[in-house]
């Protein structure tokens, strides 16, 4: 004989699906929302991402967040909801910084308001303690946000003076006379000069997103994570150095022209995965340190 459910079960898995069906329209009017008011921010932003190889590494998170969202989605839905009236000041001073940003012509205000909307949004709907769930995620969406010009410009210039200088003082050492004038190694073949886009910046900015998410997946210690982070920008500075000296060595006793086309470009590739396989080492390096007891 079939096992018919009792009426008060029927009446439960109805307010069950009642209750997922609101859910699921509320996001998705909250979704449609933010895509009417954030359309251009996030138009612009991605054709940032796709036309300036500095912000290049932006395409990879949004799928990596998106990824992560996924597998949290059983720690998420186990969350029970606790709407909080705390999330509406974060809201406000949202709308607030994409005001000052739409007016002031501030893309990176524009831009990092959507973050704390996002936040607001979390906490008024879900509670603080789902919107701690999302704080790394939220974390992640942040490193996507190109930096502004003012602190772009500030960072790149001594990124530019150091990697000159490291590669003027090497290349004495295999044999090649070298006379430096600021960002420009003269060398007896022809002049290199360190642009803005030879600062390393790029890798710099790819490799340090790299380590956040490589030590998020692969370590459970939050301080060896912030070190590994911290590691990616020496790992970064040192690898750029050792491009513009291997660019230098091949002016010298290979092709110039080849050495500055393709050796330049092709190095890049390699000396990038090169810096993943330093990185992986120096976690392997700090896995061997104590670690908290909190945070095992």
């Amino acid at each position: 004989m079939p096992i018919r459910p009792t009426k008060e079960q029927s009446t439960g898995v109805s307010h069950a699906s009642h209750e997922i069906a609101w859910k699921s329209w509320r996001i998705s009017l909250i979704g449609i929302a933010i895509a009417g008011l954030y359309y251009r921010v996030l138009w612009k932003l991605a054709i940032d991402w796709w036309h300036i190889p500095d912000f290049s590494h932006g395409l990879l998170v949004p799928p990596f967040a998106a990824y992560l969202v996924w597998v949290k989605k059983d720690a998420i839905c186990a969350i029970k909801s606790t709407p909080s009236w705390g999330g509406i000041p974060l809201i406000g001073l949202g709308l607030g910084t994409l005001l000052l940003g739409e007016y002031g012509a501030e893309l990176y205000l524009a831009r990092i308001s959507l973050i704390i909307v996002l936040a607001g949004l979390l906490v008024t709907f879900g509670g603080w303690e789902l919107s701690k769930e999302f704080r790394f995620i939220l974390l992640l969406l942040l490193l996507a946000i190109p930096i502004p010009a003012i602190v772009f410009n500030q960072i790149t210039l001594p990124l530019q003076n150091l990697a000159s200088r490291a590669a003027s003082a090497l290349l004495p050492l295999f044999a090649v006379p070298v006379l430096r004038e600021g960002n420009i190694i003269e060398l007896p073949s022809m002049n290199l000069e360190v642009a803005e886009a030879c600062s390393g910046i790029r890798s710099l900015m790819s490799l340090f997103t790299l380590s956040v998410l490589y030590g998020y997946f692969m370590e459970v210690s939050r301080s060896r994570r912030i070190a590994l982070a911290l590691f990616s920008i020496p790992i970064a500075i040192v690898a750029n150095a050792a491009r513009i000296l291997g660019t230098g060595l091949c002016v010298q006793y290979w092709d110039p022209d080849k050495a500055v086309d393709f050796f330049h470009e092709f190095s890049g590739w390699v000396i990038f995965i090169v810096s993943i396989g330093c990185l992986v080492v120096m976690h392997r390096l700090i896995s061997h340190l104590p670690m908290r007891r909190r945070e095992t």
